[in-house]
């Protein structure tokens, strides 16, 4: 599980940035941009072993009572670039991710892991819609992840992946994770009433717990109207002796200052943290959130989320994971967003045996 987790935080490396500087190079237009983002994490680990847990002493916290760590949130520091242009009445683009890591456990070993988690190229037009062809972020599961608060903080303050990568927000407690997937994906036009339609062919995933050849299928139609959204996507691909059959449901709507979040994710397989990663097991994720713009610069904010397993192995296997973050996030420019946080961690095995973390962080995120 932990090295599940390894790879989950790796693939956080590369969620979408704003890019922040357009230049032309020939008929091409060219955009660079990214983030810097650090923070000072404290945390504290209680209770019994939650093999798997994301409140598990051993890794939560390092094997210790408290745990320091001075790294990146749920995004790393990144380099995004990318190109567009229009030929022969197409529209194509290209975008290419490179995350990089903040802490590390020494202070001589060279830091030099990148993660390259976007590479793709997509084509189309108004008329047709657009075809993305390479690597890039799945459909179910993205829309949460992109609007949950603590992606510009840090959320679960997972010690063994904000060491050396990054930490995990709600993923594996409120959500799964979108991951990234080879993939050949479709985006509709947007329809007069404000709905698009997103369909992919993803590469199929196989693990430890799963194998399967075929490829995993993935679609997600959303609506976008004043101040709401909704969303419902599907994923699915034929395992070893079973079925991957997952389903999610979401808004976000703003009443003034005020903004509400939903989401909901239930099925077969549909995994703790990533597809299947829990085998033939059905599981549900729940998560919300309410922020509240206090003042042009500032705004608050609570979010809570919960993954639960309906079965397990054994008495020791991990029931559920349930996360709550609280946070302040203050735009002193408009590029910098500093930000405060304070997290509860609990996970809990179907023999009741209960892992806690609190936690608190404190930095800031650069956006250039």
């Amino acid at each position: 599980m932990k090295k599940k987790i390894l790879a989950i935080a790796a693939a956080v490396a590369t969620l979408p940035a704003a890019y922040a500087v357009d230049f032309k190079a020939g008929d091409w237009n060219m955009s660079l941009g990214g983030n810097i983002n650090a923070y000072y994490t404290g945390a504290h680990c209680t209770g019994g072993v939650v093999a798997g847990g994301l409140a598990n002493k051993a890794d939560a916290c390092g094997g210790k009572e408290n745990a320091t760590t001075i790294g990146n949130g749920l995004l790393p520091s990144m380099l995004n670039v990318g190109a567009k242009t229009t030929q022969n009445g197409y529209d194509v683009g290209a975008v290419i991710g490179i995350g990089v890591a903040t802490a590390t456990n020494s202070a001589i070993a060279s830091n030099s892991a990148v993660d390259v988690r976007n590479a793709y190229v997509t084509f189309g037009n108004k008329d047709m819609g657009t075809i993305k062809m390479g690597r890039d972020y799945g459909l179910f599961g993205l829309t949460p992840v992109l609007n949950d608060m603590t992606l510009l903080g840090v959320g679960a303050a997972y010690k063994a992946t904000q060491n050396g990568r990054v930490s995990l927000g709600h993923i594996g407690a409120g959500y799964t994770y979108a991951g990234t997937y080879g993939q050949m994906a479709y985006t509709t036009p947007t329809f007069g009433n404000g709905v698009s339609i997103d369909l992919g062919l993803m590469n199929p995933v196989e693990g430890a717990v799963a194998s399967g050849s075929g490829p995993q299928l993935q679609a997600r139609a959303t609506y976008a109207g004043q101040s709401f959204k909704a969303w419902v996507a599907q994923k699915n691909q034929s395992y070893t002796g079973y079925n991957m059959s997952a389903s999610e449901v979401g808004v976000t709507t703003s009443v003034g200052p005020v903004g509400l979040l939903a989401n909901y994710q239930s099925g077969n397989a549909v995994g703790m943290l990533s597809d299947a990663d829990q085998g033939n097991i059905k599981a549900k994720n729940t998560f919300v959130q309410a922020t509240y713009k206090a003042t042009d610069k500032l705004k608050l904010g609570v979010s809570s989320g919960t993954s639960k397993n309906s079965s397990g192995a054994a008495s020791t296997s991990l029931l559920s994971n349930q996360h709550t973050a609280t946070g302040a996030y203050y735009s002193l420019t408009p590029s910098l967003t500093l930000v405060g946080e304070i997290g509860n961690t609990t996970s809990k095995t179907f023999g009741g045996t209960e892992a806690k973390q609190t936690s608190y962080s404190v930095g800031g995120i650069f956006f250039f």
